[in-house]
């Protein structure tokens, strides 16, 4: 495998269109994916649509990955100084992951740098992640023979119903769940905010923020099955019970 470096992509808005919605990158959508690579020995860099310091929303320091990691010098560097889809290459990283939060709606879907960056990366036998709303990156994105990255995929990502509990279904673009699909992409759920985490070849989705931590450790395990040399099985999921369930399991 090429070198252990893995690209996070945090969003730039930090105001939803016109409805005065304050947004950003969803806190623990960076954290606990980050801390799942750190611990794994891959390095991380961080990327935005503008870069420089991202706006971030979900800012809860209750959240023991949250406090840790925004009290690390390093951690925080990344964050305030992100660099721009222009400033890297995808031959670069093994691996490229999409926060989400609700801000990513908007200038993710159709930055072609970005859908450059991912199909270069998965095309180069590399892993693509991502989690809530982070999925709206993956919805333009075309591979070299034209066909889009997420058609025949298992996915999950923020769902219409969801979307629609939080008042926000008038407000965002699109309906994530509804344009992946549309790409052909087959989407599966759990109960509305439920974690939920699907892995289809090396691709792999995450339902919500309850999912972020499964998104993280699951790329790690496609990793882990690249570097091996081993064939990563083509449609497999895994399912992680939310935070309330006793325990939680990941298989293939």
């Amino acid at each position: 495998m090429k070198n252990k470096k893995v690209l996070f992509v945090l969003t730039s808005t930090e105001k939803l269109g016109d409805s005065g919605h304050k947004t950003g990158a969803y806190l623990s959508e960076i954290t606990h994916p980050y801390d799942e690579f750190i611990r794994a020995g891959y390095e991380v860099d961080m990327i935005s649509p503008h870069g420089g310091k991202v706006p971030l929303d979900g800012v809860k320091m209750d959240d023991p990955l949250n406090a840790t990691w925004m009290n690390d010098e390093e951690f925080l560097s990344k964050v305030e100084e992100t660099l721009t889809p222009w400033q890297v290459s995808g031959r670069d990283y093994c691996a490229i992951y999409f926060a989400g939060g609700h801000g990513a709606m908007f200038d993710f879907p159709d930055n072609l740098q970005l859908q450059k960056l991912t199909s270069d990366i998965f095309e180069n036998n590399g892993v693509v992640g991502a989690v809530c709303h982070g999925a709206a990156a993956l919805v333009n994105v075309r591979l070299s023979d034209g066909s889009y990255l997420i058609r025949a995929h298992e996915v999950s990502c923020f769902t219409n119903e969801e979307e629609e509990t939080v008042g926000m279904e008038r407000v965002v673009p699109f309906l994530l769940q509804s344009k992946m699909e549309e790409r052909g992409a087959y989407h599966t759920s759990s109960p509305r905010f439920a974690a939920h985490v699907v892995k289809s070849g090396r691709l792999v989705t995450g339902q919500n923020p309850a999912s972020a931590a499964g998104v993280g450790k699951s790329m790690v395990e496609v990793l882990d099955f690249i570097e091996e040399g081993r064939i990563v099985p083509e449609q497999n999921w895994c399912e992680w019970k939310s935070p309330s369930s006793s325990g939680r399991g990941l298989q293939w």
